[in-house]
């Protein structure tokens, strides 16, 4: 199977069609909503000092279950594209994720990653060959400042290493979806064995990383299996089954915006179940996200043409 042959939409197309796109972009937000979960399943369920091990229970067993049940493999060069994937998707990701959230407050960490829709943007114009859109570069913006706004408190403390691994996991994931939407799924591949490959291939990765890096895994009490099969069935194959799904059908950048829930779910469930405060500024901030994430969603509005009644639209083609 070649790329010639995968099951994705031109460039583009169905940037103008938001309500024939709404149930599968409604089904492409549950993979973030699920994410955001991850933070207090992590403190609450696992054991701590081994988030590799988190991040690699969350991957490698979803992906050799998708593949178990599929019995579908990569043939020709897709073994190279779906490792490749699977590398900056999830066994890059992972790790930069966790140095960042080690050594940076969660607050300052989930902002950084909230830049991964400009740097999609930025990509869509160097990867995709499209063009900039400044409508939904605007409201990526306005969504890294709310995102800021609901998590960062005032006592945040910066990190370097931290900020360069918070972005440089925001850049892997960002290229990783920018590829996918590039090369596609092949004709006649599901999207479970699609995310089965990306998820197995990330295990593989992570697995010698995370042996190296925490020694010998911890021990799993009933507390802790509990949340490895939540992170693992719906955080890993479930939540990667619906967004890859969602980025070779729905434009990329509309995509990528709807990682902005993720932050935004982990402190809605830090409000209601840990007790965690939220002020004015942080609801000023949650507004300000979801507004981002419906616009992202949304064409940019249409100008005239210059010396012509004709209308032109800015986010057509993206």
């Amino acid at each position: 199977m070649t790329s010639s042959g995968a099951n994705r939409l031109p460039d583009g197309a169905g940037g103008n069609a938001f309500p024939s796109n709404l149930p599968r972009t409604a089904l492409t937000a549950l993979a973030p909503l699920a994410w955001g979960t991850t933070y207090v399943v992590t403190t609450e369920l696992l054991p701590p000092g081994h988030p590799l091990f988190a991040g690699l229970l969350r991957a490698l067993p979803a992906g050799l279950v998708a593949l178990a049940v599929t019995r579908t493999l990569p043939k020709g060069a897709w073994w190279g594209k779906a490792a490749a994937l699977g590398v900056l998707n999830i066994g890059l990701f992972f790790p930069l994720l966790f140095v960042a959230a080690e050594r940076l407050p969660g607050g300052v960490a989930a902002t950084l990653g909230a830049v991964q829709p400009l740097v999609v943007a930025v990509l869509a114009v160097t990867v995709l060959r499209e063009g900039l859109s400044v409508w939904r570069t605007v409201w990526g913006v306005a969504g890294v400042l709310g995102v800021g706004l609901v998590v960062i408190g005032p006592d945040a403390a910066l990190d370097v290493v931290g900020i360069v691994a918070g972005l440089g996991g925001a850049a892997t994931m960002a290229l990783g979806v920018t590829l996918t939407k590039r090369w596609g799924r092949p004709a006649g591949v599901s999207p479970t064995a699609f995310a089965g490959w990306q998820l197995s291939a990330g295990g593989l990765f992570l697995a010698p990383v995370t042996f190296l890096v925490e020694g010998p895994p911890p021990v799993v009490d009933p507390s802790a299996a509990l949340g490895y099969l939540w992170l693992g069935l719906v955080g890993g194959l479930a939540a990667y089954v619906l967004w890859f799904r969602g980025v070779t059908a729905l434009p990329v950048t509309s995509v990528a915006v709807l990682g902005l829930l993720s932050p935004l779910v982990a402190a809605l469930l830090g409000a209601v179940l840990l007790d965690q405060t939220l002020g004015p500024i942080e609801l000023l901030g949650f507004g300000l996200s979801l507004a981002a994430i419906v616009a992202g969603q949304l064409p940019a509005p249409a100008r005239p043409r210059r010396g012509g009644a004709q209308l032109v639209q800015e986010g057509a083609t993206r």
